[in-house]
C-alpha cells in the first residue's frame, strides 16, 4: 500500500511541476532575451528623393534574417529617439509618443524601447501566422513590425477614448509606417503597409491592454530574387 501511495505522489508532483511551464508560456517570457541594438549610423543612407522614387510595396521576401545594422537602422527610422530630449524620428498628437512597435520574429515578439534602443521579449512563439492574417505568403516575412497606439497616453488617462482619440492613433501609426517604408526604400529592403492581421490572436498574444489598439503592420525582409 506504501508503494501505491508513493507512486500516485510521486505522479502527482510531476504534473504539478510541469504544469507551471505550460503556463508559464502563455503568460512570461521563457527562452527569450533582450536584444540590444546595434547603435544607428545616423550619416549614411541615400539622397531623400532617391528613396522616394525608390519606394514600392513589395509582397514577397527572402527567407533571409535581416542583418542585425539594418534591423537597429530601420526601428530607429521609424520611431527612434533623435533628440536629447527624447523626441522622436516621427512627429505624435501632443507629443503623446502612443505608438509602441512590436516586433514579431519566427521565435518570439519583441516590443522596441526608444530610448535604450533595445528590443524587450514580449512572448515566445511564432506569431507570424496572425500577424500575416491569412493573406497568401506574407507570413513567410522573416519580421514584421506592428503598430499599437496606446490610447490612453492620448486621453492622458483622463478619459475613455473617443473617435478623436482613435484618428489620433491611427495618425500616428501612419506616420510611423511611411518612416518604415522610406527607411525600406534606402537600405534595400523589401515592405508593405497593412492592416490585415488576425486581431484577436495578436491582442492574446501580444498581452494588449483594452486601451492598446492593433492598427497597421509591415512585413519586412529582403527582397525575393
Amino acid at each position: 500500500m506504501k508503494k501505491i501511495f508513493f507512486c500516485i505522489a510521486t505522479m502527482l508532483s510531476l504534473v504539478c511541476s510541469a504544469q507551471p511551464a505550460i503556463e508559464k508560456g502563455k503568460t512570461e517570457v521563457p527562452d527569450l532575451s533582450i536584444i540590444t541594438l546595434e547603435t544607428p549610423d545616423k550619416t549614411g543612407g541615400q539622397p531623400v528623393w532617391k528613396v522616394f522614387a525608390n519606394r514600392q510595396s513589395v509582397r514577397e521576401f527572402a527567407s533571409d534574417r535581416l542583418k542585425p545594422k539594418d534591423l537597429s537602422m530601420l526601428l530607429w527610422a521609424a520611431n527612434g529617439v533623435n533628440r536629447t530630449d527624447g523626441r522622436r524620428t516621427a512627429p505624435s498628437a501632443m507629443n503623446a509618443q502612443d505608438v509602441d512597435i512590436y516586433v514579431v520574429t519566427p521565435e518570439g515578439a519583441y516590443i522596441y524601447d526608444a530610448k535604450a534602443h533595445v528590443l524587450n521579449p514580449v512572448a515566445a512563439g511564432n506569431f507570424r501566422d496572425a500577424t500575416g492574417g491569412g493573406q497568401g505568403n506574407i507570413n513567410q516575412a522573416p519580421v514584421f513590425l506592428v503598430l499599437v497606439s496606446d490610447l490612453s497616453r492620448l486621453t492622458r488617462g483622463n478619459n475613455a477614448p473617443d473617435e478623436q482619440t482613435r484618428l489620433f492613433g491611427a495618425m500616428d501609426a501612419g506616420i510611423i509606417a511611411q518612416n518604415i517604408n522610406l527607411a525600406c526604400a534606402s537600405l534595400g529592403l523589401a515592405t508593405v503597409t497593412r492592416t490585415t492581421m488576425d486581431k484577436e490572436a495578436l491582442k492574446k498574444a501580444l498581452n494588449l491592454k483594452e486601451t492598446q489598439l492593433l492598427l497597421l503592420n509591415n512585413p519586412v525582409g529582403y527582397p525575393k530574387e
